[in-house]
Parts: C-alpha cells; structure tokens; sequence
C-alpha cells in the first residue's frame, strides 16, 4: 500500500523524471499485490493488478516530455 501511495504521488509531479519513477514505482506495487493476491488466492485482486500494470507500462510511454524535449512516438497514432 505504501509503495502505491507513493507513486500516486510521484505521478502527480510537474517533473517529468519524478513521473516516470512514479510509474515504475506503480509497477513495482502491482508486483507486491500481486505476490499478496497469489499467496491468499485472491484472483479478482491478481487480475485488478495485471490491468492495471498494463495501464502503468502506458503511462510510461505517455508522459508528457519537458519544454524542449522530443517526444517519444511522434507521429504515431498512440
């Protein structure tokens, strides 16, 4: 739960670079939910992560970049 509450806010910041360790931090809790939902056989909860772990690679790739920096992906239909 801390691991995800940090990265909310994280995710929140102006900064582009603390935005992405946000993300990463997300896909970190994904990770230790996950070994939670496993462990009591929770699968609603194992499944809630995984989509959400796909939302958060997304993320990743979707910030926006700093003045002046070049986006990634441009020209592609994202």
């Amino acid at each position: 739960m801390a691991a995800s509450l940090a990265a909310a806010w994280l995710v929140a910041s102006s900064r582009k670079s603390r935005r992405n360790v946000g993300f990463w931090v997300f896909l970190l809790s994904n990770v230790l939910w996950i070994a939670w939902g496993l462990h009591d056989r929770a699968y609603a909860l194992i499944a809630l992560q995984a989509g959400l772990a796909a939302l958060n690679v997304r993320g990743v790739y979707k910030t926006e970049p700093e003045a002046g920096e070049p986006v990634a992906g441009a020209g592609r239909n994202a």
